[in-house]
């Protein structure tokens, strides 16, 4: 192909698209510090598996472009030296195509396996099993996985694999290749996906097999070695090979923002002069920044089957590392690729402001009618006050320099914050954590943490104290219950003041105290002049609910209020009976909360509801005392059972227990599994009794016994009347 001229620097022009066998020749593979780990999961894998068994005999399957950048020097203690000074092997770092790359070798390690296991090679050495006439699994291995030096420590060195300081690298040598002497590995979210490719192919040539039998391994091994095409593209200038990883687009799953900011971060430490960074403080620089990602995807992944996301962690750092709050989702990154850590900051380049003509493009009136809906009211005074205050600071951070130092500062930051945002989600998992701590923020993420998360980290990384840790964490799910589940104040109340709280805290310019008195004080609206609380949003709330029919099970905050009086029953060795999580997962057709006197009466209810007008049974049905926390789920047509059958468990024709009773289900059903009875009055004392719980668990006072007596929407029957 004639080069048309136009093609970028250092980048050659395009050749014919290679086969894997032909990539694998003389050639050593690294994915560099900078690239994230490996994030195909099922959906790609599928699509991989597909092109793999679907492509016929006659036909090529293009997979895309593979972009690399050489490596001039390798040293002598590197594990690679060996092959390209004796053997004139070439080591790229890939830029473009790791994804790919990497599942194609972890799919010839499960191919390897495989064959290897089947029972006609029990007992056989690697050179005596064969997948084709005369290629052997020891030839596969050797051409693409790994050669063993024949000499002295006689150690493997990898066709393909991770740079020694990307996570990753020891779990695909140990765990997916197969190397023996891993001990202990570090696993992450990236390493699952690792493993479960494995499993995921190692499944589909079992099945494969199957069916097919050994022919079947031999054409699809050859279909993937010989007809899967790579174009290969080679970078030889130093610095495009990160502005590269910026633009281009992997197939499958979008880089995050956490994965682009790195990439950033090391190209920066490529841009300053020597006197500015001699070699040694780039180095040293660089590798923080590995050390500081490799810490954060650990921390981020150590959960693996509910990893947390990249940039969730990303934005709430940003909120309480530079104080930028909320305008839209995507101003995080934007200030911190676009604003804060530019190559302009640190390389500075001539460029004149130019006043450039706008189109200003026209709208039908309705779309114009929507916008202005929309953002009627959004911007109050905190949040506009916020607002003057973030482009003051962006006009004056854009116009800084950006030293090596602040760097370094930054990202400090944020490999010591990782640790405190895992803890925030699984404080069961934290180390060093006391269970009155780990129980509050349990709590947290019970009621919902909204906004308060940068905060809770922002605690948990500064605020030495355990005690005013807790205190703080006591004080924010105070705010929360009576802000945002009682007096239903919208979600974004406060959210500037308390993201703002957060970067305050972390440059020590306020401490938990003063935190403390900003949740007081913005819960003031919430009370009267007489210290007792003002009821009006709460029984609003709650009366747009009865009027829909739902009455208070329909209310936000049920099933964690419900769930802390359960764990108030809790005393001395009694057993906790109900799992959080457990309520969590409550299939469609099932019920974890019941309505004790049924939604749909029946001729077994009707008696104690004689007294009570048909148009008002509802509500009692519907009122907090009638609804309960069930120990295990149950469809919810056994609702409808009589009070006397839901207190004793109930089993189906085949003596399976399909409901635990009362008497031996959770310590609020055994508290009501002592009733004789249950009608209006028992509904209307129990609500009572929750409410009173209420006021002590969250320390505050109804005015009287007539106002708590309004919320429960029901009335305690006359004497004559029951």
């Amino acid at each position: 192909m004639m080069s048309t001229g136009s093609e970028p620097h250092g980048v050659p022009e395009m050749e014919e698209p290679k086969s894997l066998d032909s990539l694998f020749t003389e050639k050593l593979f690294r994915i560099p510090d900078y690239q994230r780990g490996y994030a195909w999961q099922r959906e790609q894998l599928k699509d991989f598996w597909e092109d793999l068994v679907n492509l016929s005999d006659n036909r090529s399957h293009y997979t895309g472009v593979l972009t690399l950048k050489q490596l001039l020097s390798v040293g002598e203690s590197e594990k690679e030296y060996w092959l390209v000074e004796d053997y004139s092997y070439k080591l790229y770092h890939i830029v473009d195509g790791q994804q790919r790359l990497t599942t194609f070798v972890i799919f010839l390690q499960a191919f390897v396996e495989f064959v290897k296991a089947l029972a006609e090679n029990q007992g056989k050495v690697d050179n005596e099993i064969y997948i084709t006439e005369s290629l052997s699994i020891a030839a596969v291995r050797e051409k693409y996985l790994f050669k063993i030096k024949p000499t002295g420590d006689q150690f493997r060195t990898y066709k393909f694999g991770y740079t020694v300081d990307n996570p990753s690298y020891e779990y695909l040598r140990y765990r997916i290749l197969g190397e023996e002497g891993g001990g202990s590995v570090q696993e992450t979210f990236y390493t699952l996906n690792l493993n479960n490719a494995k499993r995921y192919f190692a499944e589909q040539l079992t099945e494969l097999h199957k069916q097919a039998a050994l022919p079947a391994l031999h054409d699809i091994y050859k279909k993937l070695t010989k007809r899967f095409l790579f174009n290969e593209y080679i970078i030889k200038d130093e610095f495009d090979v990160f502005v590269a990883f910026e633009t281009m687009n992997n197939r499958g799953k979008k880089l995050s923002d956490l994965e682009l900011l790195k990439n950033r971060l090391i190209y920066l430490t490529t841009l300053y002069s020597n006197a500015e960074l001699d070699p040694a403080e780039r180095k040293s620089l660089r590798d923080t920044v590995n050390e500081a990602w490799k810490e954060v995807y650990h921390q981020l992944g150590r959960n693996k089957t509910r990893p947390l996301n990249d940039d969730d962690f990303l934005q709430a750092h940003w909120t309480m590392y530079f104080k930028y709050s909320r305008q839209t989702g995507r101003d995080y990154i934007r200030f911190l690729l676009d604003e804060r850590f530019t190559p302009q900051k640190v390389r500075k380049i001539v460029e004149r402001d130019v006043e450039l003509a706008l189109a200003e493009e026209q709208r039908s009136e309705a779309e114009v009618e929507d916008t202005e809906n929309e953002s009627e009211g959004f911007l109050d005074a905190d949040t506009l006050a916020a607002t003057i205050s973030q482009l003051t600071e962006a006009q004056r951070t854009s116009a800084e320099q950006l030293k090596p130092p602040e760097i370094r500062d930054y990202v400090l930051s944020l490999k010591e914050s990782a640790v405190h945002w895992f803890n925030s989600f699984y404080s069961h998992l934290a180390e060093g954590m006391t269970t009155e701590e780990r129980q509050w923020i349990e709590r947290l993420n019970r009621i919902g943490m909204g906004y308060f998360r940068p905060l809770v980290m922002a605690i948990l990384k500064n605020e030495a104290d355990e005690t005013r840790r807790i205190r703080a964490f006591k004080r924010i799910e105070r705010f929360i219950f009576l802000v945002f589940r009682m007096a239903g104040a919208r979600a974004n109340y406060r959210s500037s003041e308390f993201y703002n709280a957060a970067r305050d805290l972390d440059r020590g310019e306020i401490d938990v105290v003063d935190i403390e008195k900003k949740l007081e004080e913005r819960l003031a609206f919430t009370f009267k002049s007489d210290g007792t609380l003002r009821m009006d949003d709460f029984a609003y709330l709650l009366g747009k609910k009865f009027e829909s029919g739902s009455g208070y099970y329909g209310w936000f905050g049920l099933r964690y209020f419900l769930f802390e009086y359960e764990l108030s029953l809790l005393a001395g060795s009694r057993q906790q009976k109900v799992d959080w999580n457990d309520l969590l997962k409550t299939h469609k057709d099932k019920i974890s909360i019941e309505h004790i006197y049924p939604q749909t009466e029946t001729a077994d209810w009707a008696n104690p509801f004689t007294a009570i007008e048909p148009e008002e049974r509802s509500k009692y049905s519907g009122s907090l005392g009638n609804l309960l926390l069930l120990s295990s789920a149950i469809n919810s047509s056994l609702q409808n059972d009589s009070f006397a059958e839901k207190k004793q468990p109930k089993f189906n024709a085949s003596r399976q227990k399909i409901r635990n009773g009362y008497a031996d289900g959770s310590h609020s059903e055994i508290e009501v599994s002592q009733q004789a009875g249950w009608g209006p009055e028992q509904i209307y004392e129990r609500g009572m009794k929750l409410l009173s719980f209420m006021e002590s668990r969250w320390d505050f006072r109804f005015s009287d016994d007539d106002e708590k007596a309004l919320l429960l929407f029901v009335k305690l029957p006359s004497p004559s009347l029951s």
